[in-house]
């Protein structure tokens, strides 16, 4: 049943930060528009919410269309509703981020993009709207929820070195981490699994695969458990 309104409204859209790392560092996604406003310059993967539908479905709609990917963390971060933020009109974003590992998902730019390419995080190209603060604030946000929830590994291959989680955390953090003290204090959190395999095809040494116990981690996360570095 449609409704009018008294006042006007007004648009709604989601916009999604999408992380990824590589032997570089920390990545974001980005996507080039095909159309105005800001034909032409890069900008994060969103659009206009469709009526009917709920926002994190939303998220995941257009990551699909306009990148491809699928299947990726998601969390809500934080609404933008600066009245000038979009040229056309009123436009209040709802704003995502997203977690992904770079070589598990093919980019392909689809319906409104018209291209999909991965930045470093501190070398992006001027975005549209307010896309420079958003991501921002997602950075921020994945700062601090590192230090005391896990979700840093959906960044890493399902089988990874202690090395690789070392490096995950010390690009999030933007510091270096002792090599000594982080791998005891990952030791004494016992939710890594130790695969018995090694690393193939390295000029070194091969080191241990390990992956993470995400059962056993939300087990403790229901005690009041926190996953501190």
């Amino acid at each position: 049943m449609s409704a009018t309104y008294a006042y006007p409204r007004p648009a709604l859209t989601v916009d999604c930060v999408v992380f990824g790392l590589d032997d570089e560092g920390l990545k974001v996604l980005c996507i080039e528009r095909e159309l105005p406003p800001f034909e032409g310059a890069w900008a994060l993967p969103g659009g206009f919410v469709r009526v009917g539908e709920a926002l994190e479905e939303a998220a995941r709609r257009e990551l699909q269309e306009e990148t491809g990917l699928e299947k990726v963390y998601l969390e809500q971060l934080y609404t933008f509703g600066a009245p000038d933020r979009d040229p056309r009109e009123h436009t209040v974003s709802v704003a995502w981020y997203a977690l992904t590992n770079i070589r598990d998902h093919r980019v392909v730019a689809a319906t409104d993009a018209r291209d999909a390419q991965w930045f470093p995080l501190h070398a992006l190209p001027e975005l549209a709207f307010d896309h420079g603060h958003i991501v921002g604030v997602a950075h921020e946000r994945l700062q601090g929820k590192v230090r005391y929830r896990p979700v840093g590994f959906e960044l890493l291959p399902r089988r990874f070195t202690l090395t690789q989680l070392q490096h995950l955390y010390e690009v999030i953090l933007e510091r270096e981490l002792d090599k000594r003290n982080f791998r005891k204090k990952v030791s004494s959190l016992d939710l890594l699994v130790d695969t018995g395999e090694r690393e193939k095809n390295v000029p070194r040494r091969p080191a241990r695969l390990y992956r993470f116990d995400k059962r056993k981690y939300r087990a403790l996360e229901k005690q009041g458990f926190e996953f501190s570095i």
